[in-house]
């Protein structure tokens, strides 16, 4: 299933920078995310096919790109897929395989995926708890993280397991009118 309107690389990037800086960093959502955004070590690339296995290729090949690089120039790696995986269910079961074939390609260890879908939900909850917004992003996305940085950066924070409890805390006080205030969706960024 597809999107009705074809998104351009340049608004999947406006839109996930704003979701990253409002949401993300802006509600601390991620405590590890202010630093590499502010040094400018977060790659953003873009997929626009409607296309799952060359979703596929192109998760590998800016992999390679990022494990090419020092984590001081490139620490991790945003890849947007606005155009194709519009179905949280669909985009789940595609989550496994590109990990699968991500470890298949040499990176288990090196890399770890983490995935952000407009619709996520989580096992047990209904679709509009706004709990789930903790893995929303304004379009599928696959981010690559480097398994050093990781465990560096959980070494430097004391309660890195306390992270999701704290989300959900945050997002409840927020509420779905706050987190619609933050506007944060496709096309937040025109």
């Amino acid at each position: 299933m597809t999107n009705h309107a074809t998104v351009s690389a340049a608004q999947a990037e406006a839109d996930t920078r704003r979701w990253l800086e409002r949401a993300v960093i802006g509600l601390n959502l991620c405590p590890f995310a202010k630093a590499v955004h502010t040094r400018g070590q977060v790659h953003y690339a873009a997929f626009l096919q409607d296309d799952e296995s060359g979703l596929i290729e192109a998760m590998i090949l800016e992999a390679e790109a990022l494990a090419a690089l020092a984590p001081s120039v490139r620490d991790t790696t945003l890849l947007m897929a606005p155009n194709t995986l519009a179905d949280f269910l669909d985009f789940n079961d595609f989550t496994a395989r590109a990990e699968r074939r991500l470890a298949r390609a040499g990176f288990d260890g090196l890399l770890q995926l983490a995935s952000f879908h407009p619709r996520f939900q989580f096992g047990g909850t209904e679709a509009d708890d706004i709990t789930n917004a903790t893995n929303r992003a304004p379009y599928p996305t696959l981010h690559l993280l480097r398994e050093d940085s990781v465990s560096r950066a959980v070494e430097a924070f004391p309660d890195a397991e306390a992270i999701f409890g704290r989300n959900i805390e945050t997002l409840e006080a927020l509420g779905a009118a706050g987190w619609a205030a933050l506007d944060v969706g496709p096309g937040s960024a025109r």
